[in-house]
């Protein structure tokens, strides 16, 4: 039996329960269960490696324990135990992250969870689907893999939780252009489930372990910030898969609830994915810069992670076209990025990358903190990644490919490709590269939405790309409308509102020309 399989037969299990309603609370109650069985199979390996081994966790409730035995306790006993015994004990859990690391592990993940189901005899039906995979066994660790893999495909279709997911294709050509190196702290301050994080782990495993004691390095030098319950979950979940034993470093927070000036400067390497199109609660924004202050999450971020790179640290994030083109605070926004660090190359993705979950055209924004004044960004490269030829669209059933990466590996330089030798300095213009020096960039108002010049607009009469660019159109237009109300928001915070009165022609403009201004 697949794990696809597996994972739909304990989903439809779970909508024969009364207390389970969607797909959001399916995932919920599959994440905790899966937590447990996975967190006890490395307890059994700790225990087999480490001698005079405690466990983190009373004894009673370890997975081996209370679930393992297909024959074990069910229906009302096991309601009971779970919600009167296993839930209480590990939520109130006294697990100092000084002496207990690994029990401070499991009550954070435990601190927002939640038992939906009401059926006893289901609940033991779904463990015992679980049990059907070992976790302990080498050959079938691998499987989580594919077990995670559909959960990020049910998150897409689950509403608003589908904006944890990124395409696997996009976390991997992004580590692999930053290259973090052992010892190198390695953040992502919106990990959501981890993708950026376990990439970067697998890379640094595979290019740089070489000993016990580069391992060890390995496992301390990965650290993220979640602010939702179950991509927390997730996370942690899936940094113990890949052999982090102590994952304390992946937070429950929000990374922008404390003040920008009280974070320091000491991260090697940021990969991230930051939510964008959304706002942040009331107050927030008073975290950061009078004149960068803003409720738009994405923009918020982005200060965040120029403040805490250390000099000369880098980093890759994903951010759509209208931090591009934005003007206001976003106006201002580039210019402190492009006078603090070299943004170096600006990736330009494909409309489909992030579909089904959004058609909104995203670019990779790769840059460097500089290390002295005046030594900001002199010229930006731009690649646009074309689609492959016959494919008018990416989709659920037909996603990006690293393979889809390939050319612009080989342009980028610096032996980023296995054909490549090149240096970023010899980089040369081609039909999806050209460069914009500083000059040009600031005479534009700091308009980073640059075309590619060396290829003319086409337009198609092709029913599916029209009616593909239709629905890229509505959904540009709702996010320049969402904007809008950002921008009347803050224009009665600051009463700037000439600079709002700009802004709102612009946004009305482009949504009479459906699309970006």
């Amino acid at each position: 039996m697949s794990v696809s399989t597996v994972i739909k037969s304990i989903q439809d299990i779970m909508r024969k329960d009364a207390g389970v309603d969607g797909d959001a609370q399916r995932l919920g109650q599959l994440s905790w269960l899966l937590f447990l069985k996975i967190f006890d199979a490395q307890e059994e390996q700790l225990e087999f490696e480490q001698d005079n081994y405690r466990a983190p966790i009373p004894s009673q409730y370890l997975w081996r324990n209370w679930a393992a035995d297909d024959e074990g306790i069910t229906g009302d006993s096991l309601l009971e135990f779970i919600n009167n015994d296993l839930f209480p004990a590990l939520k109130g859990l006294t697990a100092p992250i000084d002496k207990n690391p690994r029990g401070f592990v499991v009550k954070e993940a435990f601190s927002d969870a939640f038992n939906y189901m009401k059926n006893g005899t289901l609940l033991r039906q779904v463990i015992n689907k679980l049990n059907e995979i070992d976790f302990t066994d080498s050959s079938e660790r691998h499987l989580f893999g594919d077990i995670y893999e559909q959960i990020l495909k049910d998150l897409q279709s689950a509403g608003n939780a589908g904006e944890f997911y990124t395409p696997r294709a996009v976390t991997r050509f992004i580590v692999q252009m930053i290259d973090p190196q052992l010892g190198e702290t390695v953040f992502d301050p919106a990990c959501g489930t981890g993708g950026f994080l376990a990439c970067a782990f697998d890379h640094i495993g595979g290019k740089y372990v070489k000993t016990a004691t580069d391992h060890q390095t390995l496992q301390g030098q990965i650290r993220g910030v979640e602010k939702k319950q179950l991509p927390h979950l997730l996370c942690t979940t899936n940094m113990l898969l890949h052999g982090i034993e102590i994952p304390v470093q992946i937070q429950h927070d929000n990374t922008l609830s404390k003040p920008l000036s009280s974070w320091e400067s000491d991260v090697d390497v940021i990969v991230t994915n930051p939510p964008f199109g959304g706002t942040e609660e009331d107050g927030i924004e008073k975290n950061f810069p009078s004149e960068l202050q803003t409720r738009e999450t994405a923009d918020l971020f982005l200060q965040l992670i120029v403040e805490v790179l250390k000099p000369g640290g880098r980093a890759a994030v994903v951010l759509p076209d209208g931090t591009l083109f934005g003007e206001g605070v976003k106006t201002k926004l580039k210019k402190m990025l492009l006078e603090e660090c070299n943004l170096h190359t600006i990736v330009r993705l494909p409309n489909s990358v992030f579909a089904p979950y959004t058609s909104i055209k995203t670019n990779i924004l790769f840059f460097e903190k500089s290390k002295a004044a005046n030594k900001g960004t002199k010229e930006i490269w731009y690649y646009e990644v074309p689609l492959p030829d016959g494919v008018k669209a990416f989709n659920k059933t037909k996603p990006m490919k690293l393979e889809h990466f390939d050319d612009c590996a080989d342009w980028w330089g610096e032996g980023k490709s296995q054909k490549s030798k090149l240096k970023r300095k010899d980089r040369q213009e081609n039909q999806f590269a050209w460069k914009v020096s500083i000059d040009d960039i600031v005479a534009r108002n700091y308009n980073l939405d640059i075309k590619n010049p060396h290829v003319e607009e086409q337009i198609s009469h092709d029913p599916d790309v029209l009616l593909a660019d239709y629905s890229r159109q509505q959904n540009e237009i709702q996010q320049l409308r969402d904007q809008l109300k950002g921008i009347l928001a803050e224009a009665m915070t600051s009463k700037d509102v000439g600079v709002a009165q700009g802004e709102i022609r612009k946004v009305k403009a482009a949504s009479r020309k459906g699309g970006n201004p």
